[in-house]
């Protein structure tokens, strides 16, 4: 008795033995398709994550937590809250920021509630004059793709410049997009002034914090109409250094003399006191964590920074 599936077999084998050009084709069909795919598809060492989030942060300089709450955080809130496929809102107020975490119904186009949360979010125009312009993203998991350290022989100061030159430059790279500096310290200028100082200029601290806070800025100054063009007017007085700021100006009297920061203050280039740092074989160092966001192809940005530091 002949069994149906055996037969089929054979005659498809025996097909293709006596059609040698339709077997080549078909063979040099399939290594065609596969070095294409090989080429193209999306290489990842990790899954996707989506995590319907969708992040609103205003800046709100100098402000206290209850603050941020009621002039930044509850406003948000109550912009938001009619949007459709919101799921949960979670709001955090902190010093100097106000935090809105916004959940989305899973099967919701997240695109389209975020733009709905822009719309929202900038039409609000009764936020306080210090807030900043609200950053609205969505929130993506950043997969950790490759660390590089910088070590040696090198006080802080050499070491974190040497770490930010390698972040601008690996960014400049098309195939990254987020590099973050690990076990670094942001830069702080400290200004001590001595009471006795104080009393002797007749000076107080707010005084001189206002001074510093309204000489240490860049503001426009509108334009001039001419027959050529408009001319923009603007007036750059930030400063960034201990140096610069030795020579802003808290006084001026009435011989031409001027009394500036230099003069009665100790200032000095620094860093931000914090507990994080970063060692390698028992050295100081400055580490870069190099991530892939979305689609990113995870081989292909370890590769390139794998050339970069190869080329440095």
């Amino acid at each position: 008795m002949n069994q149906p599936g055996v037969t089929s077999q054979k005659g498809l084998i025996a097909w293709f033995a006596k059609n040698h050009v339709a077997a080549n084709l078909l063979m040099f069909l399939i290594l065609a398709f596969g070095i294409v795919s090989a080429v193209t598809i999306r290489k990842q060492t990790t899954p996707d994550f989506e995590l319907n989030m969708i992040q609103v942060r205003v800046p709100y300089l100098g402000a206290a937590p209850q603050e941020v709450e009621e002039g930044v955080v509850i406003k948000i809130e109550e912009a938001i809250q009619d949007i459709p496929g919101i799921v949960e809102i979670n709001s955090r107020a902190v010093e100097g920021s106000g935090n809105v975490t916004i959940e989305v119904a899973t099967g919701e186009d997240i695109n389209e509630i975020l733009n709905e949360v822009k719309t929202k979010v900038d039409a609000i125009s009764t936020f306080p004059g210090l807030t900043e312009k609200p950053v609205i993203y969505k929130q993506e998991v950043p997969i950790h793709v490759v660390f590089l350290t910088v070590t040696g022989d090198l006080n802080e100061y050499a070491r974190k410049e040497i770490g930010l030159e390698f972040r601008d430059e690996l960014m400049r790279i098309p195939s990254v997009n987020q590099v973050q500096i690990l076990g670094d310290r942001d830069y702080e200028i400290s200004i001590e002034v001595s009471e006795q100082v104080l009393r002797q200029y007749g000076l107080t601290m707010s005084e001189i914090s206002q001074a510093i806070r309204e000489s240490s800025v860049d503001m426009p100054g509108g334009s001039i109409r001419s027959e050529g063009g408009d001319i923009l007017l603007r007036t750059e007085g930030q400063v960034y250094t201990g140096q610069e700021f030795s020579r802003l100006v808290l006084r001026t009297f009435p011989d031409g003399t001027r009394l500036t920061l230099g003069d009665i203050a100790t200032i000095q280039d620094g860093f931000v006191e914090t507990n994080g740092y970063a060692r390698y074989m028992g050295k100081p160092a400055a580490s870069m964590r190099v991530m892939a966001i979305g689609q990113q192809n995870e081989l292909a940005t370890a590769a390139a920074v794998k050339e970069y530091v190869a080329e440095k």
